[in-house]
């Protein structure tokens, strides 16, 4: 089994160290957190309140919201909130709310994805003209730099110009954290193209996009294997001539399932760190797994911020 030979991070200087403390210099966004109602996403909104990330508008049933503070002992005093009467109507507040320019983000918290994203994606929602997707960052130990994947929560079954805007969206993301030029590895199971495998063809044509200014601010290859994507060692054993082979800033899965499971295995079996976000809308959204802890939801909050103020400064 071949590994990557590049040096791991340093633990006390670590991707998410830093991203921590480069959003730590902005104000804060205000956030509409939909469904609230447990332990998790409560200790997000109260986290990244208490770190300056965003200032939160809890939203969701009242009594549950209460309920579940008052068990696990966490203090909501101060925070703005508005009353619903079930989760969907607080997705749907809150995707109002960021229509109206009332807030300039959303967290997810108890509630499943679809529902989120179902009033999202609505004709009244947060649709551009650009497709939505979803970036997981991922800070890998054995990995030199934070390591993007995507898309892994909205996007089954991409089609060559679903990818195109998946690869683009990453791009935007990289640079708000100030990867002026990311490496973007096109993923399928061998890196030459085959002609029955559809993930090889569309990673020739997304990177011949790129060559032809149609996909812009990245270099792309691909397709490229996990091994050969993340591995020196690995690219030249294969004679893989590449400046992206090895060492990759983005991962681009070639369906949400490959997409999931590189993402889950390196969280649960490489105690990656984690954090969450959804691009394309009208405004960034952590979306964070039920099962994600407080950390991962602090994390997900510091990345929407630098995004949000990266637009921001870039349009202005």
């Amino acid at each position: 089994m071949h590994t990557s030979n590049n040096a791991p991070c340093d633990p006390h200087d670590s991707p998410f160290a830093r991203m921590l403390a480069q959003a730590l210099h902005l104000p804060p966004m205000r956030t509409a957190v939909v469904h609230p109602v447990d332990e998790a996403s409560l200790l997000g909104a109260v986290q990244g309140r208490d770190a300056g990330l965003i200032d939160p508008i809890l939203i969701g049933p009242r009594a549950k919201i209460d309920a579940a503070a008052t068990a696990a002992h966490i203090d909501i005093t101060g925070i703005d909130r508005v009353d619903t009467e079930h989760s969907h109507a607080a997705a749907e507040e809150g995707v109002r709310l960021a229509r109206a320019g009332e807030v300039e983000a959303i967290m997810k918290g108890s509630l499943h994805t679809d529902e989120l994203m179902s009033a999202v994606m609505a004709p009244n929602g947060l649709k551009t003209d650009r497709r939505i997707s979803h970036v997981f960052m991922l800070g890998v130990p054995n990995y030199h730099k934070p390591l993007f994947i995507t898309d892994a929560a909205i996007n089954i079954v991409p089609e060559l110009e679903d990818k195109a805007d998946i690869i683009r969206n990453a791009i935007d993301l990289c640079h708000a954290l100030g990867i002026a030029l990311p490496k973007v590895a096109i993923l399928a199971a061998i890196e030459t193209v085959h002609p029955r495998m559809r993930s090889t063809i569309e990673a020739a044509a997304l990177c011949k996009m790129a060559d032809r200014g149609q996909i812009t601010g990245g270099l792309l290859d691909g397709p490229l294997a996990f091994d050969n994507a993340i591995s020196h060692e690995a690219a030249m054993i294969k004679h893989i001539v590449s400046p992206v082979a090895g060492d990759a800033d983005v991962l681009i899965a070639p369906d949400l399932e490959a997409g999931n499971m590189i993402a889950k295995q390196l969280i649960y079996l490489a105690s990656a760190q984690v954090a969450g976000i959804v691009l394309g809308a009208r405004v960034p959204i952590m979306l964070t797994s039920r099962s994600d802890d407080a950390d991962a939801r602090t994390a997900s909050a510091a990345l929407a911020l630098l995004f949000a103020r990266h637009r921001v400064k870039a349009k202005s």
